[in-house]
């Protein structure tokens, strides 16, 4: 058994995650999205769920922190004949900007307040709505949550830039002569070679095409509002069966 205060999460991701993962661990290909299984890896015990960061097929492997380094050891070592290496946190940031995966509190008021405000935000401004099933009721929240509906003070949404890199995390995004939001986690694509962010901005610019202007600490450069995600909008990747 695991136990919150002994455990460690280590996250494999990527198409090849699974092909890795079927020489330890029966039936790791028919493991579906968000679900786990309990099992083991090298001789101990973990759980693995098919979930992560990264929008791509991928696991994270929950395993005792006796065993973590142990884990850790035998994955970078047998898995560099496939490409497997470790990589810092930045990474997953620019695999979620592809993907629209938000990140408290980089992509909330708490990052980046209002002024005169305290911080908090609403489902309905972060787009995360969708969480709450219609017209549910009795849940800790739920009259604000209803109340708030239709009294957006910002969207989240996609931001693509005509520059040569990413922008940085803070840089203001304008309309004409008017500051109309702020980005929040910038990238630069490596799938397709171009320079992405997610952005806080007015609802009245958060629509596809409508032309932007980031104003920032090393990019200046025209952009426009464009939908998310970026990459695989159908989610296809992390899904994939078999």
């Amino acid at each position: 058994m695991l136990f919150d205060d002994d455990l460690h999460d280590l996250s494999l991701q990527g198409p090849l995650a699974v092909d890795y993962l079927e020489k330890y661990v029966p039936g790791i290909r028919d493991l579906k999205y968000f679900h786990h299984m309990q099992t083991t890896l090298f001789g101990a015990p973990v759980m693995i769920s098919r979930t992560g960061y990264t929008g791509e097929r991928g696991y994270e492997i929950f395993v005792r922190g006796q065993d973590a380094g142990m884990v850790w050891d035998r994955i970078v070592d047998e898995g560099k004949a496939m490409g497997i290496i470790p990589v810092c946190f930045s990474v997953l940031d620019m695999l979620r900007v592809e993907s629209y995966l938000l990140f408290y509190p980089y992509d909330n008021s708490q990052m980046y307040p209002f002024a005169n405000e305290q911080p908090g935000d609403s489902l309905w401004e972060l787009g995360l709505d969708f969480t709450v099933s219609p017209g549910k009721t009795g849940f800790r929240g739920a009259e604000e949550h209803a109340r708030l509906k239709g009294k957006e003070r910002f969207k989240i949404f996609g931001l693509l830039v005509e520059a040569d890199g990413p922008t940085d995390l803070g840089d203001e995004v304008w309309a004409g002569d008017k500051k109309v939001g702020v980005i929040t986690c910038p990238s630069y694509s490596k799938l397709t070679n171009r320079s992405m962010a997610i952005m806080r901005v007015e609802v009245p610019y958060a629509i596809q095409g409508t032309k932007l202007e980031v104003k920032g600490k090393t990019v200046n450069a025209p952009a426009i509002a464009h939908t998310i995600t970026f990459d695989d909008p159908k989610k296809t990747k992390r899904t994939a069966q078999g």
